[in-house]
């Protein structure tokens, strides 16, 4: 299984830099445990627009960007309601569809995640609250956590307009509450295919929990959304089958 050395090490400098932060001697679990409640960040619930739910719908798609594809994925597999969450890429050609193009930044392409749902079980609107408040940072433009470049911007790729109507809404939401610090970055877009990652990239932070770039960066997301939203956590996450990966 070949895993790219740059996010390995990526995880690696979060975790001395955020242990330097607390306290010169700390265990690899302090970092994690202090990422744990900086994820924890209140929305309010979408309204008006924002609020959208279509009647009589038993199966939606929307694909959502928010850096490192591996915590998303890992989020969204935990959510009930969510019958399928497939890492991948979205933006650029099929031809650049791989890790290695991709990772270069230069391919159009966002390491992202199809999330397949009931919306008789969970709202779009609930989905856009896990991921503007646990899946990733909203504000961070190009960037999430210790990844850098075009490939890990935050983005909202759907091809339904009340999703994508939804979406902008929600997010002119969040800038009139004052939600974050700063602004809100993420795009809106629609008409791009979504390309499956590669099957080692399919359930990685179920697959491997011991790895320090999985305990310092998304643990920490999954735990929130536990502590967040307990109504939505489903403790057994829905594995996606790596036959339906590249």
């Amino acid at each position: 299984m070949k895993i790219a050395m740059d996010k390995l090490m990526a995880g690696s400098i979060a975790a001395v830099i955020a242990a330097m932060t607390i306290t010169a001697v700390v265990s690899l679990d302090r970092p994690a445990q202090a990422a744990t409640s900086q994820a924890l960040v209140t929305l309010p619930a979408p309204t008006g627009t924002a609020d959208f739910k279509p009647p009589g719908i038993k199966r939606a798609q929307v694909v959502f960007a928010g850096g490192c594809f591996w915590g998303v994925q890992g989020v969204f597999q935990h959510i009930n309601g969510v019958d399928n969450a497939v890492s991948g890429y979205i933006g650029g050609s099929a031809g650049d569809a791989s890790y290695t193009r991709v990772g270069s930044g230069r391919t159009g392409h966002a390491e992202a995640v199809q999330v397949t749902y009931d919306p008789s079980k969970v709202s779009y609107g609930q989905l856009m609250q896990v991921f503007f408040s646990v899946a990733h940072d909203p504000t961070q433009l190009n960037r999430q956590g210790p990844d850098r470049g075009t490939q890990y911007r935050s983005a909202v790729f759907a091809d339904d307009a009340g999703q994508r109507d939804a979406t902008q809404a929600y997010i002119a939401q969040l800038q009139r509450a004052k939600a974050f610090a700063g602004p809100v970055v993420t795009t809106v877009e629609g008409g791009k295919r979504f390309y499956p990652a590669e099957g080692y990239h399919q359930n990685y932070l179920t697959l491997h929990p011991e790895s320090l770039y999985i305990r310092i960066n998304d643990l920490p997301k999954v735990e929130a959304l536990k502590r967040q939203y307990p109504a939505l956590y489903r403790e057994k996450p829905r594995l996606v089958s790596t036959l339906s990966a590249r």
